[in-house]
């Protein structure tokens, strides 16, 4: 496994340049787009691949989109990035969005909206083929972080992997050997040593304050959580974190390949009548079982958790009394029959029945109709940095009893980073869920308030103040739901 880590100055353009060659990431001829945001990271890219350029025999261009959060810094760093694409006599692809409009339009955190916009514009460049290549400033301490939440939400190989070294844009217009694709030539390097380089060749850079605020998750990370791993467990902590990302990715695509020559042996006709056999399912190694599970799924758009595969294998059980159904997200279960589990839509009921259920403040409760444990935890004023802010309600507006319910007619909600309440009804139609599911949708209400709902922040009237003594944490984990 190849690594850098704490390159001299002096040496980091051949460390990267090593590195581009190593994975492949550009070739002779490729116009590249580099994703200028103004930071130190996304600037030394800049720099980095003008001093390589020619070794390169690649065209550059700089990227930058506007995310229109910061007011007037915002419009600043896009100056300064078109300053420096001119200086560097480069030519400048820039556009905008309204981030936080399409968050709350799409029910998405601010980073997830940026990024999806972001993405959104790098992609139609490549596709309408303005560029061959864009180059993204991820860094080795962008791939720690990223490993570290990934693993804390809970992520098989698959998640562990992080950010990959390049990502194929597919499109009709282009050969799978000339793919347009979104790469990124700095996983191996510090942040630290990036800025280090800036300051030796006289370049300066933009500084986002919202990267330090700790309402983000990943800031958290970055600034509370690795700090404290490497001064009490690992000095290397980042760089252990992205080697298990480098493990990660090899067993990845490993397994994939592995996966895909079983399908093409004579399993794929079976599975796009939504049938696996049993028998020849069981024989393979607990690996390959999970796998040839989730491809399964995966061929009817859907998305299993651990638990959700695991219950399906469990049908493999040849008892009789063992279970014969399991039931799936999106209205789906897997039956065992004749030798076959078979792929179906869950049957709808007739009727769904209103349900409600009381949550002590602290406390649990079984709710049977949605399959899942609520929980309701007080959280203490120094744990709270743990959690995503959006997720925490302010103790003392609750009383000592919640009530957990499907929502019913009527219901308003209010999510944080919205600008107005909306029908429940409304929010469930955006989300595009229908059926029983819409009808048992869960929600936690304080009185006649709405306080919680699967699925969204809670509402800032509701929100937990920074500093405040106490938080409280609504959890909701699954129930094992075998038929």
């Amino acid at each position: 496994m190849a690594a850098m880590y704490h390159v001299a100055v002096e040496s980091l353009p051949e460390a990267v340049l090593a590195y581009i060659r190593r994975h492949c990431l550009l070739a002779p001829g490729d116009r590249v787009g580099v994703a200028v945001s103004g930071g130190a990271d996304s600037v030394a890219l800049l720099r980095l691949l003008l001093e390589l350029r020619r070794e390169l025999g690649i065209v550059l261009s700089a990227v930058h989109f506007n995310h229109k959060l910061r007011g007037a810094d915002s419009e600043e760093d896009e100056r300064f990035v078109a300053n420096l694409a001119q200086k560097c006599n480069l030519e400048f692809h820039c556009s905008g969005g309204d981030v936080a409009q399409f968050a709350a339009e799409e029910q998405l955190s601010l980073e997830a909206a940026a990024r999806k916009l972001r993405y959104r514009y790098f992609r139609s460049l490549l596709v309408e083929g303005k560029l061959t290549r864009i180059a993204t400033a991820h860094t080795l301490d962008d791939q720690a972080e990223t490993v570290l939440l990934r693993m804390v939400r809970g992520a098989g190989t698959r998640g562990l992997a992080g950010i990959y070294p390049r990502l194929s844009v597919p499109s009709s217009q282009f050969s799978e050997q000339r793919m347009p694709a979104i790469v990124r030539p700095l996983l191996a390097v510090r942040r630290k040593d990036l800025e280090a380089y800036l300051a030796t060749v006289g370049q300066t850079w933009r500084e986002d304050k919202s990267n330090r605020d700790l309402r983000h998750a990943r800031n958290r990370v970055r600034h509370e959580i690795l700090p404290r791993l490497e001064q009490g467990l690992n000095p290397a902590i980042q760089e252990v974190l992205a080697e298990t990302a480098e493990i990660a990715r090899a067993e990845e695509e490993y397994w994939q390949r592995k996966t895909h020559e079983l399908l093409q042996s004579g399993w794929q006709r079976g599975m796009e009548q939504g049938a696996i056999k049993a028998s020849v399912l069981a024989d393979l190694p607990l690996a390959l079982q999970r796998r040839v599970v989730r491809a399964a799924a995966d061929a009817f758009g859907l998305r299993l958790e651990f638990r959700h595969v695991e219950e399906i294998l469990s049908l493999l059980a040849k008892e009789p009394e063992s279970a014969k159904s399991a039931v799936l997200p999106d209205g789906w279960t897997v039956s065992r029959h004749r030798g076959e589990l078979r792929f179906g839509r869950a049957a709808a009921p007739t009727t769904c029945p209103d349900y409600e259920f009381c949550l002590p403040l602290p406390g649990v409760v079984e709710v049977p109709p949605t399959g899942s444990r609520f929980e309701a935890v007080l959280v203490s004023r120094e744990a709270a940095g743990v959690y995503n802010p959006e997720h925490l309600l302010e103790r003392t507006r609750l009383g000592q009893e919640l009530r957990v319910r499907n929502w019913r007619p009527g219901d308003r909600f209010w999510p944080t980073h919205t600008k107005a309440p909306k029908k429940i009804k409304e929010l469930l139609q955006e989300r595009h869920l229908t059926g029983p599911d819409r009808k048992l949708w869960p929600v936690v209400v304080n009185g006649a308030d709405v306080i919680w709902m699967r699925g969204f922040a809670v509402p800032g009237q509701f929100q937990a103040r920074p500093g405040g003594v106490e938080a409280v944490l609504i959890r909701e984990t699954p129930l094992r739901r075998l038929c």
